[in-house]
């Protein structure tokens, strides 16, 4: 199941988190701290744009695939760095299911 992706990816981050920095990206990414992993989620926020807007043009959205994957797989390493599961963000998607847009909008605490 497609879902057992974002399991297994989560586990291998955990792995990762405090492994030596130069035993893979991600670790190096943990060892470079949380401004580093930001810029790289900005980064990659950017390029997921630029491969919306190119994918109209040209009709062709593998750009937009991969870029949106390296967008997720960085936000994850953000989520992980920080302490924080996919779950808890599926939990929350889970929460808004049934309200509206705008009343989940309304609802928000300023």
């Amino acid at each position: 199941m497609k879902t057992d992706v974002l399991a297994k990816l989560a586990a291998t981050l955990e792995q990762r988190k405090g492994a030596a920095a130069d035993s893979s990206y991600v670790a190096s990414l943990h060892a470079k701290g949380l401004n580093k992993i930001l810029e790289k989620v900005g980064e990659e926020s950017i390029e997921t744009i630029i491969a919306a807007k190119d994918s109209v043009i040209s009709g062709d959205k593998s750009d937009l695939i991969y870029e949106t994957a390296d967008l997720w797989f960085h936000t994850l390493v953000m989520l992980s760095h920080l302490d924080i599961g996919p779950d808890a963000i599926l939990d929350e998607l889970a929460r808004r299911f049934d309200l509206s847009g705008l009343e989940e909008k309304a609802n928000r605490t300023k």
